[in-house]
């Protein structure tokens, strides 16, 4: 399996430089038409890659097998990578309105806004590879380890359901910023969105830098919910971290089409939120009832779709019912 991690990782390597190096070397702002084509692209990479992992898994390549024996490993693999790639893809929408929060908090212009996320993503990769091992392990080793990620989801998923108050914007209140003050100096303004400056020949950490601190930690919390909502798919650690790292790659691009629309997927929260408690209910069950991997996809992908199918009728509704915007030129 050595080869495997080995070739998966340089190919992520060689997709972030191009992204960074090549395809966005200079800072701007990505038109929402770009950002479409761009998730779309991702996405299709994510679901390309089922293929990889069905030949892996039916053909045993270099001994690669499931860690729940299985007489189709090709398909009962397959299935869990698109269960846990659209889960994983799905739990993102509630990052990205944060992320939202945090740009406008600390007012990091669009056009730097993709080069925070692209590092922020790269933190992040890190971040989830060492969770997911440390839940695969304890996954493994401990079978009641499953009705504490299960209530712990249900919960998560009863606190989204429930009405939330306005949102400080005020980067000031930050604790990440409150922090490092304390060690550090850290100035307010554009500072063409470098991390670091020197001001009279003193170091000095810009508000961008305090801004991807503070997206960092909010994709450990974040993480909290998506590492044990993917161990209720799958405990095979290949499997994992592939579709972890596969949506954290289109989380960028999937910002941009959605933080400027967010009002407009009101019931896409809801929908994420019946589906935590959904796997919550799944991961207390887990030993009583078996749930085949196609019923988990089906339930995943139709919670999703009614949630996303609910969301742009009202919102079409709304704007029927509004009437056409008056002519400014009369």
């Amino acid at each position: 399996m050595i080869w495997f991690w080995l070739g998966f990782f340089a190919f992520v390597a060689v997709l972030l430089a191009l992204d960074l190096g090549v395809l966005h070397r200079s800072p701007q702002a990505p038109s929402l038409k770009s950002a479409t084509y761009w998730t779309i692209a991702w996405m299709a990479l994510g679901f390309s890659f089922t293929g990889f992992v069905y030949l892996m898994y039916e053909h045993a390549w270099l001994g690669a097998t499931l860690v729940d024996p299985s007489e189709k490993p090709g398909s009962d693999a397959a299935l869990m990578f698109i269960s846990a790639y659209l889960l994983e893809y799905a739990l993102s929408v509630d990052n990205i309105f944060v992320i939202s929060l945090l740009f406008h908090s600390f007012r990091v212009p669009t056009k730097y806004q993709h080069r925070v996320l692209f590092w922020g993503i790269m933190g992040a990769i890190v971040f989830r590879l060492v969770m997911l091992a440390g839940g695969a392990y304890l996954a493994n080793k401990f079978d009641w380890i499953f009705y504490v990620f299960g209530g712990y989801l249900a919960f998560q998923g009863v606190k989204l359901l429930r009405p939330e108050g306005e949102e400080d914007a005020s980067h000031e209140k930050s604790f990440a910023l409150r922090a490092l003050r304390r060690v550090v100096r850290v100035v307010d303004g554009d500072h063409g969105g470098k991390f670091s400056v020197r001001i009279d020949g003193k170091f000095a950490l810009t508000t961008t830098a305090v801004c991807l601190v503070s997206i960092e930690l909010t994709d450990v919390v974040f993480a909290l919910d998506s590492i044990p909502a993917v161990l209720s798919v799958s405990k095979d650690i290949f499997v994992m971290v592939t579709s972890n790292i596969f949506a954290i790659l289109g989380l960028r691009s999937l910002y941009f089409v959605l933080a400027g629309a967010m009002d407009k997927f009101k019931y896409l929260k809801i929908a994420l939120a019946i589906l935590l408690i959904v796997i919550g209910a799944k991961m207390i069950m887990h030993s009583h009832v078996h749930i085949p991997h196609a019923v988990s996809l089906s339930v995943i992908a139709g919670i999703i779709g009614a949630g996303v199918l609910a969301s742009v009728i009202s919102s079409r509704r709304a704007a029927a019912a509004a009437g056409p915007a008056p002519d400014e030129s009369a």
